[in-house]
């Protein structure tokens, strides 16, 4: 049986890339498909989102007919259609700061940083025709104040999000609304422990609850690493100490495919680190100035394993680089832990992530020939930890390789 629905092998390598602005002979094909000149809004802070029609939906945070920002729609060819231009308060929002997302519904939906019936920032909806809705106007207080970042769609159909400010404690919140705009405080941060001021939006792990990170407070108010149920149950995860391990994450966090989760910190020079999700952190890299600084975007994990993102500044012509990070998935470690024989059978043990699918594969020779998997050596919802698996009557064979990976 050829090999089939490998999501990730494990490999251990260490390497990384970092580049500044191309050169003339490796420069790809750039196509400017819009300029905006103001009437049609100005400084687009938040990423594009590619809706169902195959156009791209994003927002600015000034322009637009009252220059306070403006949702718009563009074609793969450049055709851009400015679909809602927010007036500020009482009626709607202003300068939205974050990218919208896309609801299971069909319509897109985001925050404005400020604006609303308190001048305090917005839940909205908006359809890719531009019919809007205000869902939710914050007042300052117990709801929060100033939501900066974007919304995430959970499992449960509802949209969760973060405010900088606002809550118990003016130290920000963390909050869940309906599509139909019923509205729960989940988390109000006391600047303690638990951090404040979260400027990143959350991540929805494996396990249903949400990742996110504070900018600041926490025990060195350097910031911290945090999990949330859906409930509002939150346990501080790590405290930055404003050391080598970083300060200041500004970025919400990715989770990989190794289970762990992985941001980035812009204070100091900045750091790329690695987070499990019971809280087991490792600084994976300190960058240096030269090989760029101030990393304040999150990561993307690509195809090859690697993990891809930005710095503001640094770099050769201290404008800033962009990188490729390229980490053991680990822990648990990438590598078989034990093989024996037992009787005509062939026995292997592997390290393994709660929840995960793991396949064994075989192959005769490592010179040529496919992976295979290996049948009945296939285990679903791991427990985590030690994981055993048997390829039954392969000890006829005179030499065997192997390798595991995670399904999707």
């Amino acid at each position: 049986m050829k090999s089939m629905g490998i999501r990730s092998i494990f490999v251990a390598a260490f390497v990384l890339l970092l580049a500044g602005r191309p050169s003339e002979t490796n420069a790809g094909t750039l196509t400017n498909l819009h300029s905006f000149i103001g009437s049609d809004g100005y400084c687009p802070v938040g990423a594009l989102v590619q809706g169902s029609d195959g156009n791209f939906y994003g927002t600015t945070a000034g322009g637009g007919a009252n220059s306070l920002g403006n949702v718009f729609s563009i074609s793969p060819s450049g055709t851009l259609t400015n679909l809602y231009s927010f007036s500020g308060p009482p009626n709607d929002g202003s300068h939205p700061h974050s990218s919208l997302v896309p609801g299971n519904d069909g319509n897109f939906y985001g925050t404005a940083y400020s604006g609303g019936a308190s001048n305090a920032g917005i839940v909205f909806r908006i359809s890719p025709s531009g019919s809007f809705t205000n869902l939710w106007s914050f007042t300052g207080g117990n709801d929060g104040a100033y939501p900066q970042a974007g919304l995430v769609q959970g499992n449960d159909g509802n949209f969760y999000g973060t405010t900088y400010s606002g809550g118990d404690s003016n130290a920000g919140t963390v909050f869940r609304i309906s599509p139909s705009a019923s509205f729960t405080n989940l988390w109000s941060f006391t600047g303690g422990s638990d951090g404040a001021n979260p400027e990143a939006g959350l991540a929805q792990g494996t396990d249903g609850d949400f990742y996110g990170t504070t900018a600041r407070g926490a025990t060195s108010n350097a910031g911290s690493v945090f999990r949330i149920s859906p409930s509002g149950t939150l346990t501080t995860l790590y405290s930055f100490s404003g050391g080598s391990d970083g300060t200041a994450p500004w970025a919400g966090l990715l989770q990989g495919s190794d289970g762990n989760f992985y941001g980035t910190t812009a204070g100091g020079t900045g750091t790329v680190f690695r987070i499990s999700p019971s809280g087991s952190f490792t600084n994976l890299y300190s960058f240096q100035g030269t090989d760029g600084s101030n990393p304040s975007a999150g990561l993307v994990q690509g195809i090859d394993g690697a993990f891809y993102g930005t710095t503001r500044f640094g770099g050769a012509a201290s404008d800033g680089t962009v990188f490729r990070l390229i980490v053991p998935l680990s822990p648990p470690p990438n590598q078989i832990s034990g093989i024996w024989l037992d009787g005509t059978n062939i026995v292997i043990t592997i390290p393994s992530i709660a929840g995960e699918i793991y396949q064994l594969q075989s192959r005769e020779s490592l010179v040529d020939g496919d992976w295979s998997n290996v049948a009945d050596a296939c285990v679903s919802n791991s427990i985590g930890g030690s994981l055993t698996l048997t390829d039954f009557g392969a000890a006829s064979q005179a030499q065997r390789f192997y390798r595991f990976g995670i399904t999707p």
